[in-house]
Order: structure tokens, then C-alpha cells, then sequence
């Protein structure tokens, strides 16, 4: 792989990690909920479900799940409903300052994981994400070249540029946070939010490979 490849191939992963998506959403409510230090669990899910799908398309299996309709059909679905589940709950949640999270350390331990996972299930049952991979990423790949050490080099720059991203999402969101100070304006803000999430999760249920 040359330099001039790999340049080709990091614009267009900023590019799709800058793009507004369901993994933007997720960064912004975590930030917004839990601040940056904590909301950046989430981010690392992201990059888990990143690193499995690459996996999963390195080894030959990403063309196999994708030309079956029942598992597509499937894993669209269940990235759909999760992401109107979020909206769901993010229009539900109460406006809580970030004294009073703070000041709850068991709920701040106990919830890393559930902000772990939130990420890496928002991101490895999107459909959208795994195809974009499988078109992208054997593009890219010099087949007279040793494909294993590429495609490590190629899966690392997706995730440093997406951590980075989502990380910038994630913090905006925690400063925005910062400057709700009514009960009110927050949870105007969670409902947008959760809005966000649901026409998400809508335009994923309708989505297909061919459009």
C-alpha cells in the first residue's frame, strides 16, 4: 500500500466519521449525560464493533452475511429497533445536572459498561457500517502485498479517526450540557435527542443494500 493510497482512503473515512450518523447521536448523548471522561465508553464501543466488523471482512465472511437476505433483513431490523429504543428512552429520561450523576459514585461505576455497550450495539447492528466496509476496504488492499498487516493498517486508521471524531462530538455535547441550566431546556434538549435517534432508526428500517 502506498502513501498516495492510504491518504485516499483516511479523507474518506474523516469524511464518514464526520458525516452526522447514529454513532454521532450516540457520542452526543453520552457527553451530554455523562460528560466527556465517561461518555468516552461509548466511543470506545464503537470502535470494538469497528474492529469486528473489519475482522469479519478480513477473513472473507463480510460478502457471506451480506448476500443473505434473512441476515441482513435481521441484523437491519434489530439496529433499527435499537436506535428508536434509544430514542425512546432518551424523550422518557428526566433532566439531571452533572453534580447530581457525580455525586452518585456507585451509579458512576456501575455504569461504564451499560455506556460500552450502548456504543458497540449501535454501531455493530448497523448494516450501513458493515457495507460500507465491505466496499471500501478491498479497495484499498494491494493483493500482491502481505493483505493481513494492510488490513490491520487500514482497520487502525478507521478507528483512531473515528475515536478522535466521536470524541469531538462526545465533549461538545458534555460543554453544551454544561450551559443548560433549566430543567426545561434539558429536557427539550433529550427530546430532540431521542427524536433524532427514532427518525434514525426509522430511515434504517426502510433502508436497502441497493439504494
Amino acid at each position: 500500500m502506498t502513501f498516495t493510497t492510504w491518504l485516499t482512503y483516511f479523507i474518506a473515512t474523516l469524511i464518514l466519521c464526520i458525516s452526522p450518523g447514529p454513532g454521532a447521536l450516540a457520542s452526543m448523548s453520552a457527553g451530554m449525560k455523562y460528560g466527556w471522561a465517561r461518555g468516552m465508553w461509548n466511543c470506545l464501543g464503537m470502535q470494538v464493533a469497528i474492529i469486528l466488523h473489519a475482522t469479519i471482512i478480513a477473513l472473507g465472511l463480510g460478502a457471506v452475511l451480506m448476500a443473505s437476505a434473512d441476515i441482513f433483513t435481521a441484523m437491519k431490523w434489530c439496529g433499527a429497533l435499537y436506535l428508536i429504543y434509544l430514542g425512546v428512552q432518551k424523550w422518557r429520561e428526566k433532566p439531571v445536572s452533572f453534580a447530581t450523576i457525580d455525586a452518585h459514585a456507585k451509579f458512576k461505576d456501575t455504569s461504564r459498561r451499560g455506556i460500552f455497550m450502548q456504543g458497540f450495539w449501535v454501531d455493530l447492528t448497523n448494516p450501513k457500517g458493515l457495507i460500507f466496509l465491505l466496499a471500501v476496504l478491498p479497495q484499498f488492499v494491494d493483493p500482491a502485498r502481505p493483505t493481513a498487516l494492510q488490513y490491520i493498517i487500514l482497520t487502525a486508521t478507521l478507528v483512531v479517526t473515528d475515536l478522535i471524531v466521536m470524541a469531538c462530538y462526545t465533549g461538545l455535547a458534555s460543554k453544551v450540557l454544561r450551559l443548560l441550566k433549566k430543567p426545561s431546556q434539558m429536557k427539550m434538549t433529550n427530546r430532540i435527542l431521542g427524536s433524532l435517534f427514532i427518525t434514525a432508526g426509522g430511515a434504517l428500517a426502510v433502508f436497502r443494500r441497493g439504494s
